[in-house]
This record gives structure tokens, sequence and C-alpha cells, in this order.
């Protein structure tokens, strides 16, 4: 099978794109208000992880008036059920029974399933899950259906989560979720991830199998979650199928470029896949308070630019990003 691959520029005619965020609009006399709002679930004082800008996001899509070229949707609360396609019950189950306001009762489970400082028990949390995966799902099956061709959803990417565990601010691994959904239509599915942090949790969950590779660009060194060494390259049937890319601090647009651009040729003339998922955690821009990459929103665009060139179903996800003034 010929890939056909553009100069990065996304050739192949003009891409049908749907995009998910919850929020409905509102329309008042003298104003527009957004309600149900996903920029309202709050981590708590004093931590980086800010729903909130996804709001903002959500406001700069609608003041360039790029909501025009695509479909919005809002996205449905993924059920339990949904969730225990890659995750634990009891995990799940713990997820949803949690609240700030008992706590006290959960404390052996919370050490357990790893929540507490960096993922805190905040109001909404469950439902907050609901949403991120929920629209990461949906795309997928929008995208089985062909009824679009790229899927949008910020509020997704939470690559960390683990089968029974939640980690670097991630509970359900919507990324996961909806790589399993895309697998029921496509024999090979390729996972790219430029978020500053290692996508550990993805790769995790398929490191043994040949029917998704991995592929991660990240700090390595003493930063979290520690894992992504060039040597972890997959095991079984899954051996050769998890790419790991340690980079060192301040790597600029045109070296992350010269490093991106030839691997991603590589990876599509081998591995020939069908369809597309890419996690676009933007705290690999410079000045992000977590980061410490030197790239910017141009040189992060021209990668997601350049997947997109390849003209295959993809679904954009979110991640990283924590410099919000």
């Amino acid at each position: 099978m010929a890939l056909s691959q553009g100069s990065g520029g996304g050739g192949g005619g003009r891409k049908k794109v749907c995009y998910y965020y919850d929020g409905i609009h509102l329309s008042g006399a003298d104003s527009t208000e957004v309600v149900g709002d996903i920029g309202n679930y709050y981590y708590g004082q004093g931590h980086p992880m800010k729903p909130h800008r996804i709001r903002m996001t959500h406001n700069l899509l609608l003041n360039y008036g790029l909501y025009r070229k695509m479909e919005i949707y809002r996205p449905h609360k993924a059920s339990a059920e949904e969730m225990t396609k890659y995750h634990s019950d009891d995990y799940i189950k713990f997820l949803r029974s949690i609240r700030p306001d008992n706590m006290s009762e959960y404390s052996k489970q919370m050490q357990r399933f790893n929540v507490g400082e960096d993922c805190p028990v905040f109001d909404g949390l469950f439902e907050f899950c609901q949403l991120s995966t929920g629209g990461s799902v949906a795309g997928a099956v929008k995208l089985n259906k062909q009824q679009t061709d790229i899927v949008i959803n910020w509020t997704g990417g939470l690559h960390h989560a683990k089968k029974s565990e939640a980690s670097g601010f991630c509970y359900v691994n919507d990324i996961v979720l909806a790589i399993l959904e895309l697998l029921k239509y496509h024999q090979r599915v390729l996972y790219i991830d430029i978020d500053i942090h290692h996508g550990d949790g993805v790769e995790e969950a398929f490191y043994t199998t040949d029917r998704v590779m991995t592929v991660s660009f990240h700090k390595y060194g003493e930063y979290f979650p520690g894992t992504g060494d060039l040597r972890d390259i997959g095991a079984g049937k899954g051996k050769y199928y998890a790419v790991n890319f340690p980079l060192r601090d301040g790597i600029d647009d045109e070296s992350y470029e010269s490093i991106f651009k030839p691997v991603m040729v590589k990876v599509m003339e081998m591995y020939q896949p069908s369809a597309i998922a890419l996690q676009c955690g933007a705290d690999s821009l410079s000045g992000d308070r977590l980061g410490c990459f030197n790239l910017t929103i141009k040189g992060h665009a021209k990668c997601v630019e350049f997947v997109k060139s390849f003209n295959l179903p993809l679904l954009m996800l979110g991640g990283g990003g924590y410099t919000i003034r």
C-alpha cells in the first residue's frame, strides 16, 4: 500500500473536521453564555493542571472564526462500562464513588490507586473523566464510520493513566479507550506523542501487541515519569512496536523537526497504519511552567501539520500545557 504524503500541508483536498467540547452556548439579548463548561472543573489551588485552559482554547477558536470550518459536538459522558474496556472494575468503581466530602472513608484505596497529591480528589472528578473520555471515544467511532477525516478533543490526551491507577494528573486513559475503538475497524493504529512527558500509559497498554505502534518524543532523565528509554522497544508480539526518542532540555524548532520528520517518515513507511492518534501536549512549548523545551507554537504546529499530511483518519488530542497566563 503506497502512502501519499504531502510536504506537511495536509494535501488531499479539504478535510472534514469534527471538534468535541463540553459547553452549550445560550445566546441572550446581550451576550452568549456558555453553560456546563469543561473549564469549570478545578483540580485545586496551586495545582498546575487547569481545565480552564480548554475554555481559553475554545474561545480562541470562536474568536478566530475557526468554528465555521468544523462540526462542533458536545461529548457524551462515557459510562463506567465504556471505561472498563481497559480499566479495572474496582478502580472505576472507586473513581465513581470518591468525593472531597467522603475521602476519609477511602484512604486505603486512595493509596492503592495513587489518588491524592498529583491526582487530587476534586468536585466532579468522575464527570470530568467521563467528558474527556466521551469525546475521544465518540471521535474514534466517527472516524470508524468514515463520517469525518479529523477529530479534535482537546479535553482528552490524558496519557499517564494506567489500568488500575491514576498518574501525572490523569485518571482515565481516554487515548487507550479511543485506540481500542479504532482497532475494531483498523488493523494497525499509530500513536504519536509530542507532549514533553513520555506517553507511558499508552505505551504500557499496547506494549505487547503489534496492532498499535507507539512513538513518543519526550524529555528523559530526572524527569516525570522516568520511563521511555531508547531501549524500550516493546515485548513479545509488540517487540519493535514501541519507539522512544528521549530528548535533552532546550530543543528548538529546527532540531525537533530534523528528528521528528525523518522518524515519522520511516515509521509510516515500515508500519503502514490505517489510522493515527496524535497527542498534542503543549508543555513542550517554550516557557511552559513544567516543561524545559524551547519549541515555538509554529514548531509544534509543524509536527501536527506533517502528521496530517499523511492523509489518514486522524484523532487529535490534548495533553500537557500549564502556562495559561
